[in-house]
């Protein structure tokens, strides 16, 4: 009976790792990083928040989408080492933030990041990558440079992978809902098999079983500068995360193990990744919603989750497969994925009910999106602010330096 309840715990934990597998996947896919470490960085993270939260929260880390503008910005300017020291920095500032909670209490952070900064925050990040988006959909290049696939076959494959997208998010019932990055991922690839624009030569030639090509962060202040601002928005979801997934578990995790302890866990799963050339983690609401459906509470169905995470990681086939995915298909689903962000970041403003036409509201959101999006820069000697950095900086000194709206 035991070894059944074993066995049972650690299918539900596959069940698991499928249903953040097409998530955690694209954000590696989609940055330049590889995506058998970020596979790992996923399961050793989610052990090393489960061993600071006294393995109670049955919630699994992996890839967040709101680093991939500054990934793709980073890797670009100073190269994957450099980036990967901002990685660590923002996993710090988690830290951080965990000791100002355990010193001022949980209402600090919502005091300093109230919904009228993070909102317009949010929809930059969201929207700062819309040209790379439907640049990829077309087929070319992220820049637009140069065209990788033909125009005509690049639209069906980026569209069909999209629609495939769309019918699962919206359609789909159970389980299969909470898939929709996958389903997306599985028709494009269809598409470009039968279009003739995906190979798999590669996989044949990679091992079955390899190293993941770790990365060694090198330091570099212009990036750690540059990538800690965006921290905040990933931050406030965190604690919106650890409210959904009490809610759906019964408990109050909130007040035990307390967001001292997951965001200290959240940061250090965060600078591991870092560390070892993966990307931040963040605690994945699609799993959350898994664990609604299928009422598995126990937390140990998230280290099985962790531990089939590791293990696949080491199949040098998966991420020889992962890494032929054709510019189309990421592009299709990107076209959705970063206009979702953007969504969150006005359902973030509405829900907090915030009357855009007072003027401090007004000028903090206006000034955050123009700023952000429109791509206004100060050069600092041989470091430049802008967007979502210049833009998550300024919300947070406006919120602070105007005068509070009387109610």
């Amino acid at each position: 009976m035991n070894e059944m309840s074993v066995l049972k715990t650690a299918v539900v934990g596959a069940q698991m790792l499928f249903v953040a597998f097409g998530a955690l996947v694209l954000v590696p896919l989609l940055t330049g990083l590889d995506p058998n470490v970020a596979l790992f960085t996923a399961g050793a993270g989610t052990l090393a928040f489960q061993w600071i939260t006294g393995r109670q929260v049955p919630i699994f880390l992996a890839s967040s989408f709101a680093f991939i503008p500054a990934i793709i910005h980073g890797v670009g300017t100073w190269g994957i080492a450099q980036t990967l020291s901002g990685l660590v920095a923002a996993g710090l500032f988690y830290m951080l933030l965990s000791a100002l909670v355990a010193w001022r209490g949980a209402g600090f952070i919502q005091r300093l990041l109230p919904p009228v900064v993070v909102g317009p925050v949010i929809i930059v990040i969201g929207l700062s990558l819309a040209p790379v988006a439907v640049n990829m959909a077309q087929g070319k290049s992220g820049d637009g440079a140069l065209q990788l696939v033909p125009l005509a076959d690049a639209l069906f494959i980026s569209m069909t992978a999209l629609m495939a997208t769309v019918v699962v998010s919206v359609w789909a019932r159970g389980l299969l809902r909470l898939l929709p990055i996958l389903a997306g991922l599985l028709v494009g690839v269809v598409m470009s098999l039968l279009l003739g624009h995906m190979s798999f030569d590669k996989v044949g030639e990679a091992a079955w079983l390899a190293m993941p090509a770790f990365v060694a962060p090198e330091f570099s202040w212009a990036a750690i500068l540059f990538i800690v601002p965006i921290a905040i928005a990933p931050a406030v979801e965190h604690i919106g995360d650890m409210v959904a997934i009490s809610q759906v578990a019964g408990k109050d995790f909130v007040q035990k193990p307390g967001l001292k302890r997951t965001l200290l866990g959240d940061g250090v799963a965060t600078a591991l990744a870092g560390f070892l050339g993966g990307p931040p983690n963040t605690t994945y609401s699609e799993v959350t919603g898994a664990v609604a459906l299928t009422k598995a509470f126990n937390p140990a169905i998230m280290t099985w989750a962790a531990v089939f995470a590791i293990v696949l990681s080491f199949c040098g086939k998966s991420g020889a497969l992962l890494a032929s995915i054709p510019v189309p298909v990421m592009g299709g689903i990107m076209t959705l994925l970063f206009g979702a962000i953007a969504a969150v970041g006005m359902n973030t403003l509405v829900k907090a009910g915030h009357d855009l036409a007072q003027p401090r509201n007004l000028v903090i959101v206006a000034l955050t999106l123009v700023f952000g999006i429109g791509g206004m820069q100060f050069n600092l000697g041989e470091f430049a602010l802008q967007g979502i950095a210049l833009c998550a900086l300024l919300a947070i000194l406006l919120n602070l330096l105007l005068p509070k709206t009387e109610s």
